[in-house]
């Protein structure tokens, strides 16, 4: 379960002590009105400044302690009058980002003070949110949630340890990774490993724990096709050690997320990590629930930070996928991975047994000699949101795409790689506009209408963003 966001809170006021003992009141009333519609909602933590702001020391002195308590963005209410230069001390010594609100009232010029903030914090280059309007209103309510949310989704990066195990993978530049980039834009740490390490710690597995993996597999997926060949069940078995290997090297080092490059020293010589990347990135596997891994095949770096940013923000498992073909007849794009993606797109239930009874596990393709399963399903329909971080002459950028998932016969999954997971997806645009402007050949989704909120992350992340189809 993903944490709430939290934000800070605090209400500026007039800097003559006289005009502010005046006026307090009314500075609060507006505070205690933004707070109580948060709080009501339910899905935001409030934590709110000690004492108004009326002068330069309270300005830094409310703002540092808002940043100590580790809140995820500041608001900022403008209830009065309040001097700008409150507002620009708050944002160069709190914790961004910053989001002005004002009450649009006749009798206080609120929204004046927070046009007045607002070009102190454009005159410094500040780049920052507003709000105006009767809280209690779901549109202008909604504006400080999608704050909240993308704040949480942006602050949280920052600090993480990504685990890059085992290099590029099949020569793609758009799955490799700059360190310095990623510290600067996105406060995020790399961390290489050599996927030799998943072969030694999978021989440390215990015995029972492969069994009761097993067996908890073999009772609840829809088919198992052994091939007595490529798929044995010795075979399953060592993909559950490779994913057992994962868990402890995410436990041990501390990572909060992963790419791993399989492709071709693991699917050759040892097996396809099809089952590591399916589980990791499962909100549940033969151990009880559990919080999703994002895994990233082929080390698709870029793709492990797009799954990062889209967990933070939903709180779901994400989905990786290849881009794989056009459906003419039917109008879909057809995005059918390699590797594999979270069960949980089976049934998009909670519940493991509802999503892996729509799950079928094949003999892994000719060309992986190392063995091992496929993990086959296709996606349950609903709306929902495609996005990847890509880079254009060294700038990063997010292509954002609105989507509708598709239930196809299942014989269609045959007229590409049947053992593959496939995705079934309506664009709102032309086919042609994907294939002419999308510049990686993995992308990533979760359910739901999530268009807005990842433009204000980008623009709260300093980077390009691209709807395609506006």
């Amino acid at each position: 379960m993903i944490r709430k966001p939290v934000l800070g809170i605090l209400g500026v006021s007039d800097g003559d002590p006289g005009v502010h003992e005046t006026l307090k009141g009314i500075v609060q009333a507006q505070v205690d009105a933004i707070v109580k519609q948060l709080r009501e909602n339910g899905s935001v933590e409030v934590i709110e400044a000690q004492c108004l702001v009326n002068s330069v020391e309270t300005a830094k002195e409310q703002a540092e302690y808002l940043k100590k308590c580790g809140v995820d963005g500041t608001v900022i209410s403008h209830g009065v009058f309040a001097f700008p230069n409150f507002s620009a001390i708050i944002a160069k010594n709190g914790q961004g980002p910053f989001l002005l609100c004002a009450n649009l009232n006749p009798d206080w010029p609120g929204m004046v003070s927070m046009l007045a903030a607002g070009g102190a914090l454009d005159h410094l280059g500040i780049d920052h949110f507003r709000a105006a309007g009767d809280f209690r209103e779901p549109e202008v309510l909604e504006k400080i949630l999608r704050f909240a949310r993308c704040a949480s989704a942006v602050n949280r990066l920052n600090g993480q340890k990504y685990g890059l195990i085992g290099g590029r993978s099949l020569g793609m530049y758009s799955a490799t990774v700059s360190m310095q980039d990623w510290q600067e834009l996105f406060g995020v740490d790399v961390d290489h490993m050599d996927q030799s390490e998943i072969v030694r710690l999978a021989e440390e597995v215990p015995d029972e724990q492969v069994e009761k993996a097993f067996q908890w597999l073999t009772e609840r997926v829809k088919a198992i096709h052994y091939d007595g060949l490529r798929l044995t069940e010795e075979k399953l078995k060592t993909q559950i050690r490779h994913y057992e290997a994962l868990k402890r090297i995410v436990r041990e080092n501390k990572y909060d997320f992963l790419g791993v490059k399989c492709h071709y020293e693991m699917s050759r010589h040892y097996c396809t990590e099809c089952i590591a990347a399916a589980f990791m990135n499962d909100p549940y596997d033969w151990d009880g629930p559990k919080e999703p891994i994002v895994y990233a095949c082929e080390a698709d770096s870029d793709a492990a930070l797009t799954m990062q940013i889209l967990k933070h923000l939903t709180g779901d498992p994400v989905i990786f996928m290849d881009v794989r073909h056009y459906d003419q007849e039917n109008d879909v794009m057809v995005f059918c991975n390699c590797g594999s993606q979270s069960t949980y797109y089976a049934g998009a239930s909670e519940i493991p047994e509802e999503n892996l009874k729509n799950v079928q596990l094949y003999p892994c393709l000719e060309i992986y000699a190392g063995g091992g399963c496929h993990v086959n399903c296709m996606t349950r329909p609903g709306i929902a949101t495609i996005a990847r971080l890509n880079r254009y002459k060294g700038k990063y950028r997010m292509t954002i795409i609105p989507t509708e998932f598709v239930t196809l016969p299942e014989e269609k999954m045959a007229e590409t790689t049947l053992e593959w997971p496939h995705v079934f997806a309506k664009l709102p645009f032309d086919h042609n506009i994907f294939l002419d402007k999308f510049s990686a050949n993995h992308c990533h989704a979760v359910y739901g209408d999530h268009v807005e909120d990842l433009k204000t992350i980008c623009r709260m992340l300093h980077i390009d963003c691209e709807v395609l189809g506006e």
